[in-house]
């Protein structure tokens, strides 16, 4: 158990550390069947294991200055005010349901990426432009746009989309025990045309601190959890996720994100094809 306990939290980490995402995508099937962890214990387990890999990551990369601190932060703010309602949502469906609906999120997210992917570029939504012509842009433009020095222009329409985004992105945490990476990467890159390197560094640091406010709501909640294969879960994680941050760096953004979409659609065919036959 002790060994499949670290292997199980490596390949959450390995996710974590190459897509800035999927972490509990992964981790939540991984601990429901193949460790027979009931499901709303292994969400728990799950935003415990992932906070932690996360937060470690984030600092990693915040040293690397592959962090927009502004950009996350309004993840993260949103974010943490939807975990515990997706928490008390959680409450009240049926385990199945909740795996099918789980399943069903991940062939979406997937589709995204992938589309994403296959052009290669993220969408266009700087703005270049002088003062004087920016609100002609905006007005013309994206929601989110960036300046001529690459800094995002952070108007009250982008911030307002960032944070329904965020709001989104706790929600799901608080539901299905995600850290929502999956969802805040693809976010970032194609509503603020964030490089894929950098999302990946602001995705963990929302991660982390929207997992702190999913646990907090699941504990609040009275579920409990095994300490044991929590600590196994961070330990293998935090070694899995400097492994995938040294072979994302060798590896293009495109790459990255297919060879994330193609483990998304194979855990979510499991999951989904498992749920039905039962």
């Amino acid at each position: 158990m002790s060994a499949l306990g670290l292997l199980f939290g490596s390949l959450v980490g390995l996710s974590l550390g190459l897509t800035g995402g999927g972490g509990a995508i992964f981790a939540v099937p991984l601990l429901v069947y193949g460790m027979g962890v009931p499901l709303k214990e292994a969400v728990a387990i799950s935003l415990a294991a992932v906070g932690a890999t996360s937060l470690v990551g984030f600092l990693a990369r915040w040293r690397l200055g592959q962090v927009e601190l502004r950009t996350g932060l309004l993840f993260a703010m949103a974010g943490m005010l939807g975990a515990p309602v997706g928490s008390q949502l959680a409450n009240l469906l049926p385990e199945s349901l909740l795996l099918l609906l789980f399943g069903g999120l991940m062939v979406i997210v997937a589709s995204r990426l992938w589309q994403q992917a296959a052009r290669g570029t993220s969408p266009a939504v700087s703005c270049p432009l002088p003062d004087s012509e920016a609100a002609s842009c905006e007005s013309t433009g994206p929601t989110c746009q960036r300046d001529a020095t690459g800094q995002l222009r952070l108007t009250s329409r982008c911030a307002l989309l960032l944070l329904a985004v965020g709001l989104g992105t706790g929600v799901l945490s608080g539901l299905f025990g995600v850290g929502g990476g999956f969802v805040i990467v693809p976010a970032l890159v194609l509503f603020s045309s964030m490089p894929i390197h950098r999302a990946v560094g602001t995705s963990l640091m929302v991660i982390a601190l929207v997992s702190v406010s999913g646990l907090l709501s699941q504990w609040y909640s009275g579920r409990e959890m095994s300490a044991g294969i929590t600590a196994l879960f961070v330990l293998g994680g935090i070694g899995g996720l400097f492994l995938g941050q040294q072979i994302g760096r060798r590896l293009p953004g495109p790459v990255l994100q297919k060879t994330f979409v193609v483990a998304i659609l194979a855990v979510a065919m499991f999951v989904i094809g498992r749920n039905l036959s039962a």
